[in-house]
C-alpha cells in the first residue's frame, strides 16, 4: 500500500516568510544510521552580484565585515559572485572579478566557491565575445576559483559543490546537471563511508516553489533557468545516503522545502533584490549554518544595507 502524505505550512522567522512542504508519494527512503561527527558552523553567502553601481561594493564590504564576526570554520560562496559576466566585454568582466576579489579579502575565512550563471563570461552575444575567446563561458570561473564541481570533507561531514549551469547552443543558459557530473556525483556519494552526513550545494535550485509566488511571465523564457530542469535525475541519488541538507541560491529568496527527508534550503542573497531592496520580503543577508548531531540548522543574518534605488518585489 502506498502511503500519501502532504503537508504545507507557512512560518514567519524574523519577519520573513519561509515556505516549507514535506511529504512525498511513497514512503520516505530508509537511510543508514548517521556516523558521528564534530559540531561546527560555516557561512553560506550567495548572490553577491558585485558591481561598482548601486553601492554594491559598499554593500558587500558591509556583509563580509559582519560575516567575519560570526564564529565559523569557513564560508561557501553560493554563486553569482559578480554582476554580470554573461553579457559584457572582457574589460568589464576582468574589472568585476578584480573588484570582487579585493572586497572578499574582508572575509578572512577559507572560502569554497560555487559557479553561478552570472559567473560565465561572454555567453550572451551582446558581450562581443566569441566561444574561442580564452575566458569564454565557464573558463572565467575556473581561472579565478578552480574546479566547477568538487567535494571536500570537514570534521566528519562530506560537502559536495555542484555546477548547475548549462550553457545552451543558442548562447544562453539553463539549470542543468550534465551527464558527466551526475556520473561523478553517483561515484562520489557511493565512495563515502556508510552513514556519512552529506551537504550538497547548487547555485540554481534543485527544488524550489519560487515560480508559484508570482504571476507567470507574459512571454515564457526560451530556457528553464529558474531551477535545475533535470533535477529528477539527481534527487534519487540522495535517497540512500545521509544528505542532511541542500543549500541553494539564484532566486534571492528564503525558502525551505523538505522532500524525501532532505531539506532544500534557498539562502536569500547578499544583494537582496539585486541591490534594489527586498526580494519577496527577503532583505540583503547571508546564512549562518550550524551542524550538530547529524542535523543542519540555519539562520539568516541581515547587515543593515540601505539601497539608493528601492524597487522591492
Amino acid at each position: 500500500m502506498i502511503h500519501i502524505s502532504r503537508r504545507a505550512f507557512l512560518s514567519l522567522t524574523g519577519g520573513m516568510a519561509l515556505t516549507s512542504a514535506t511529504g512525498a508519494l511513497g514512503a520516505i527512503p530508509q537511510r543508514p544510521p548517521l556516523r558521528t561527527h564534530e559540531p561546527f558552523s560555516f557561512l553560506f553567502l550567495t548572490d553577491t552580484h558585485l558591481q561598482p553601481e548601486l553601492n554594491a561594493n559598499q554593500g558587500c564590504h558591509m556583509a563580509f565585515a559582519q560575516a567575519r564576526k560570526v564564529p565559523a570554520d569557513f564560508a561557501i560562496q553560493g554563486g553569482d559572485h559578480v554582476f554580470d559576466a554573461l553579457g559584457v566585454n572582457a574589460g568589464r568582466a576582468t574589472m568585476l572579478m578584480d573588484l570582487y576579489k579585493r572586497t572578499a579579502e574582508d572575509l578572512t575565512l577559507p572560502v569554497h566557491h560555487t559557479i553561478g550563471n552570472h559567473d560565465c563570461f561572454g555567453v550572451y552575444t551582446q558581450s562581443g565575445a566569441r566561444p574561442t575567446d580564452p575566458f569564454y563561458g565557464k573558463k572565467y570561473f575556473e581561472d579565478n576559483f578552480g574546479q566547477l564541481y568538487y567535494s571536500f570533507n570537514h570534521k566528519g561531514v562530506h560537502f559536495v559543490i555542484l555546477d548547475s549551469i548549462g550553457i545552451t547552443a543558442d548562447r544562453s543558459y539553463e539549470g542543468r546537471i550534465d551527464a558527466a557530473q551526475i556520473a561523478w556525483l553517483s561515484r562520489d556519494l557511493a565512495a563515502q563511508p556508510t552513514g556519512t552526513p552529506i551537504v550538497v550545494v547548487s547555485h540554481i535550485p534543485l527544488v524550489t516553489a519560487v515560480e508559484d509566488y508570482a504571476a507567470p511571465l507574459a512571454k515564457p523564457p526560451a530556457h528553464h533557468g529558474i531551477s535545475v530542469v533535470n533535477a529528477y535525475e539527481v534527487l534519487p541519488l540522495f535517497d540512500h545516503c545521509n544528505v542532511i541538507g541542500v543549500l541553494q541560491g539564484h532566486t534571492h529568496i528564503l525558502e525551505r522545502i523538505d522532500w524525501h527527508g532532505v531539506p532544500y534550503i534557498t539562502g536569500g542573497a547578499v544583494s537582496g533584490n539585486w541591490w534594489h531592496g527586498t526580494r519577496y520580503g527577503t532583505p540583503e543577508g547571508f546564512m549562518v549554518v550550524d551542524i550538530a548531531d547529524g542535523a543542519l540548522r540555519t539562520r539568516y543574518e541581515t547587515y543593515g544595507f540601505k539601497t539608493i534605488d528601492p524597487h522591492n518585489t
